[in-house]
């Protein structure tokens, strides 16, 4: 898919048709076709546009013939076969060119919605260098966005470990603990490419965008150690879970051990009532009654020293 958009003369973001200068070219899933188009007419290596087309790509920023390449990783929610969300990372590039910028992705990203729908302050395609960073840190406040609700499902599942007796939260946790194996892989490689713009001035920058860029930065650094927090934690929480899921179980036997126990002491009563032989009471009219009261009395006899062990 190829988006074309240019900020308008009254800087309202329209949507155009062909490729100009101070335009936004974006392109997910793109054809071979819209490959070949965008780099002919924007003037861009084919190999830029297709490196961030493989989802194995690792971030980086190059520069070459005074066009600026860089890939990082952002953050997108899935859904395991058990239909568990799972957090994961998948490249975005960003080519900048003397004319226009360039956003490549596999997959239409809500992460530029909020530009598309000129709902990011002083957002203007002919602003290359900014947009870039502009783009850089809707990424980043999209990792703390996700880590928080990684953070909210943790605990909604811990508490319903609590009583729990199966696998399915654990199955749980530890999709949210590949989700953050992921962002602490994809923020510590997306910092080092922040790193290398800050230190190396892969793009010119105002002090806006130098103040814009720090901002991004200490936020990236937040989500790290967030990442490193929750995952600990939950690492932490899935060996204590698995101990208290075994725990419930036991209980939950001993429980049933105890009241099949209690329920025996009936059945033994009245088979030995119904044998052929000579049994005390077995003429007199209150037979069944006396049965009764024997069975009764040792079940609740039984049932009171199993609750003063504290067996259920």
């Amino acid at each position: 898919m190829l988006e074309i958009y240019k900020s308008s003369e009254t800087r309202v973001l329209e949507q155009v048709d062909k490729i100009s200068k101070g335009c936004w070219v974006h392109m997910y899933a793109p054809t071979e076709q819209e490959i070949n188009l965008v780099a002919n007419e924007a003037h861009v290596y084919v190999d830029f546009i297709k490196d961030a087309l493989d989802d194995e790509e690792h971030p980086r920023i190059e520069r070459e013939d005074n066009q600026v390449y860089i890939i990082v990783d952002y953050p997108y929610i899935a859904h395991d076969e058990a239909g568990f969300p799972v957090y994961e990372t998948i490249p975005i590039g960003i080519v900048l060119t003397d004319d226009c910028i360039i956003t490549v992705s596999l997959k239409d990203t809500p992460i530029l919605e909020v530009f598309k729908n000129n709902k990011v302050k002083d957002f203007f395609t002919f602003k290359k260098n900014r947009f870039a960073l502009q783009l850089l840190a809707i990424i980043t406040a999209h990792y703390l966005r996700y880590l928080k609700q990684i953070n909210k499902k943790t605990n909604e599942i811990e508490r319903g470990l609590h009583k729990s007796m199966k696998n399915k939260e654990i199955y749980a946790l530890l999709g949210l603990e590949k989700s953050l194996v992921y962002f602490m892989t994809s923020l510590k490689s997306n910092k080092v490419v922040l790193d290398k713009i800050l230190r190396f001035n892969y793009i010119k920058m105002y002090e806006e965008d130098k103040d814009l860029l720090e901002d991004v930065m200490i936020e990236k650094i937040q989500a790290i150690e967030m990442a490193q927090t929750y995952s600990s934690i939950l690492s932490g929480m899935m060996d204590a879970f698995a101990s208290i899921i075994s725990n419930n179980v036991n209980i939950v036997m001993k429980f049933l051990t105890s009241f099949t126990i209690i329920l025996s002491f009936p059945t033994i009563v009245f088979s030995f009532y119904g044998m052929n032989v000579d049994l005390p009471f077995q003429r007199s009219p209150d037979a069944f009654l006396y049965s009764l009261i024997i069975a009764g009395g040792l079940s609740t006899l039984t049932a009171l020293i199993f609750w003063k062990k504290k067996y259920f």
